[in-house]
């Protein structure tokens, strides 16, 4: 007989099952070693144990269901909106604090996050995704004030959220992990060791980080240490640490989640997958369920490992278990997010369920009340994430004010929104502005019910990314079901997207239309003798003289698809004014179109100069941000592809390079600097 025990065989002595002894080891209650790969539990610590059980380290079978009256919502924007729909379908005294004006509060700071919560008389707290989320800190910090925390308990959070002992879990547990180093030794000299031992290329990634940020994929050996540099200048900002864990970076494959539920009482249940493969910089873009790639069987098996993971470590809530999935249908496990996920919706709408209402129910001390057998998915349904963003200029975010809005309706169709009409979107929080799915009898039909959805939704006055969804949900390899993590990278932009999108001659009329229709100086106004009124204007590079024409604005009210055409049979355009700017629709692209400046002789010479590249080069600020780092000095020697000038905007680094080889001879920016966009940040002579 062995001097130790398995997990399942302390589990048969006990009457529990193997899951529940794995989270009594993971928490720390019942002592346990590794051996080769796999927890023992010695004869003495089971004993001792045993005898304990009555006690602390015994999991709940009973309790008391305690309601929620009134829920603290810990965050903004559509997640805010989201939990408040619930909460009021439930009867549920939701409370919202401000994040803009003079009433605002810091989301990121506990203490007053907890303070306006117990001011405003709330009984329990729901962090949604993003700022504390995933914090275990702020989650003690809750329930020290007495309100209950809709979330999993701290333990499971502080296990989870560190993806270093999170991947040592999940190899001890069994379940795949990508070759890699998570060790605490961070100096530069054991990640260059580390890093020759996995090969490139190879994926950074914070330690205490998720939601893409501070991830960076390295494929030349001599880019390792400033691509580290800079990851730890993110994580830090994120989430005030930086330890970074390396991976080998698998391409080509798919991004996979399971969605699972626990109750207080150790009941767990898996509500199928998701498949998030369409990213950019590591962050989604496009989610559905079920995934085209998992069959039933694949199903079962990644579910068995989310619980695993979950059950180990005492999961309490909806959580979210994260893989890779390869061409041979092997997946490896990447991370856990303990918290609702972005992409929650596609799951509820193929399983009919709310995952607010259950995480609510869940908090108030509720079982689970369904099992694997009660899982039904119903169709197909896609989400796409509308970000305030330039997905033509490399994903850069994008600020501006809304000036019209207008959401698709239909048969399957929902949107969560965080933001209306008139709304100011800055550089201080997430790009996410909406996040609109379609639900289908099968994957087909939803994503002909998303296209068409797109096309009905209007946003003006900022940059997004809604052109980008429109190519997007109609390119032939999302259509064929074959999306993996790097398909926008191979993919977009098209060849000869630019060309695709010249600013249609109804699009000029309007504009020229809105402004002389408010111009009160006739010389302004478009006004010429004995000939029909015209007015100069400029656009995306480009000056006009054009003639207005009414017909060519589609009305505010108008129903983009009742065929509305100017007077030349082409479809009108979608445009407001505002101030001397009109924004117009192209495409789904809100496009500024302005009356273009007098003629200008310097002008003429300085683009003349330009275009002979002889002269000194400008580089400016490709999106408003911060400047977080100046990576060279002036007199220094350039080449193209060097960083000169690192910005950073929405937690997020962009480094803007040199585009010449030659010598900085100006810098015109300092760190901590904020810039807008356009803006002059340094000089570079040939």
């Amino acid at each position: 007989m062995t001097d130790d025990l398995s997990p399942s065989e302390v589990a048969r002595r006990l009457g529990t099952s193997p899951r529940t002894v794995q989270r009594w080891i993971a928490s720390g209650q019942l002592p346990a070693r590794r051996v080769g790969g796999r927890w023992r539990v010695a004869f003495d610590a089971f004993d001792g144990f045993e005898s304990t059980r009555s006690g602390t380290g015994a999991e709940p079978t009973t309790g008391t269901v305690s309601p929620i009256r009134a829920l603290f919502i810990a965050n903004r924007g559509e997640i805010a909106a989201r939990i408040r729909r619930t909460c009021e379908r439930l009867g549920i005294r939701a409370i919202a604090p401000a994040t803009e004006g003079d009433d605002a509060i810091d989301l990121l700071d506990a203490g007053v996050v907890v303070a306006a919560a117990v001011r405003a008389g709330a009984d329990a707290l729901h962090p949604g995704f993003g700022f504390l989320a995933e914090n275990a800190a702020f989650a003690e910090r809750v329930t020290a004030a007495g309100l209950r925390w809709v979330g999993p308990p701290p333990a499971a959070i502080h296990a989870m959220g560190d993806k270093a002992a999170a991947r040592r879990l999940a190899a001890g547990l069994g379940v795949p992990v990508l070759g890699g180093y998570d060790d605490a030794d961070q100096s530069d000299t054991s990640l260059l060791a580390a890093a020759e031992r996995i090969g490139y290329p190879l994926l950074l990634k914070p330690a205490a980080g998720g939601g893409g940020k501070g991830m960076r994929t390295v494929r030349d050996p001599s880019r390792l240490l400033t691509e580290v540099a800079a990851a730890r200048r993110e994580a830090t900002a994120a989430f005030g640490d930086d330890r970074l864990v390396l991976e080998r970076l698998a391409e080509r494959v798919r991004h996979v989640e399971i969605q699972v539920l626990f109750d207080r009482f150790g009941n767990g249940v898996h509500l199928g997958e998701r498949d998030c493969s369409v990213q950019r910089r590591h962050q989604k873009v496009l989610e559905e369920a079920p995934s085209p790639a998992v069959d039933p069987g694949l199903r079962d098996r990644m579910g068995e490992a989310a619980l695993s993971l979950a059950g180990a470590v005492g999961y309490i809530g909806a959580g979210t278990c994260e893989f890779l999935l390869d061409e041979r249908g092997v997946f490896t496990f990447l991370e856990m997010n303990t918290r609702l996920q972005v992409e929650h919706p596609v799951t509820e709408s193929v399983t009919g369920r709310d995952l607010v209402a259950d995480q609510l129910r869940i908090a108030a001390g509720e079982p689970l009340g369904i099992g694997p057998s009660d899982l039904r998915l119903d169709g197909h349904a896609v989400e796409v994430r509308l970000y305030a963003e330039d997905a033509e200029a490399g994903f850069l975010p994008a600020t501006g004010r809304i000036e019209r809005l207008r959401w698709p309706v239909g048969e399957g169709i929902r949107v969560d929104a965080g933001v209306t009409e008139g709304d100011l979107i800055g550089g201080r929080f997430d790009p996410m502005l909406a996040k609109i799915v379609a639900h289908g009898s099968d994957r087909a039909d939803a994503l002909e019910r998303l296209a068409d959805a797109l096309d009905a939704t209007v946003v003006l006055g900022l940059t997004t990314n809604l052109r980008f969804l429109r190519w997007l949900v109609r390119e032939p390899l999302l259509r064929a079901g074959e999306a993996r993590t790097d398909m926008l990278e191979r993919l977009w932009p098209p060849d000869g997207w630019a060309e695709r999108w010249p600013v249609p001659d109804s699009a000029w009329s309007a504009a020229a239309s809105l402004l002389v229709g408010t111009a009160h100086d006739p010389w302004t106004g478009g006004w010429r003798l004995n000939a029909a009124p015209s007015v100069r204007l400029e656009g995306v590079g480009e000056i006009r003289t054009v003639a207005p024409d009414a017909s060519a604005v589609v009305r505010p009210d108008a129903d983009r698809t009742d065929g509305a055409a100017t007077a030349e049979g082409v479809p009108a355009a979608e445009a407001v004014l505002t101030g001397d700017t009109v924004h117009v629709d192209v495409g789904g692209r809100s496009i500024p179109i302005r009356p273009a400046p007098p003629p200008d002789v310097d002008r003429a010479i300085r683009a003349a100069a330009a275009a002979h590249h002889g002269g000194p080069v400008e580089l400016v600020a490709p999106m408003p941000g911060r400047v977080r780092a100046v990576e060279l000095a002036v007199g220094d020697a350039v080449e193209p592809g060097d960083p000169v000038i690192v910005l950073e905007a929405m937690k997020m680094e962009h480094a803007v390079t040199a585009t010449l080889a030659g010598r900085l001879t100006e810098l015109q920016v300092r760190v901590g600097d904020q810039v807008q966009r356009g803006q002059g940040l340094a000089t570079i002579e040939p």
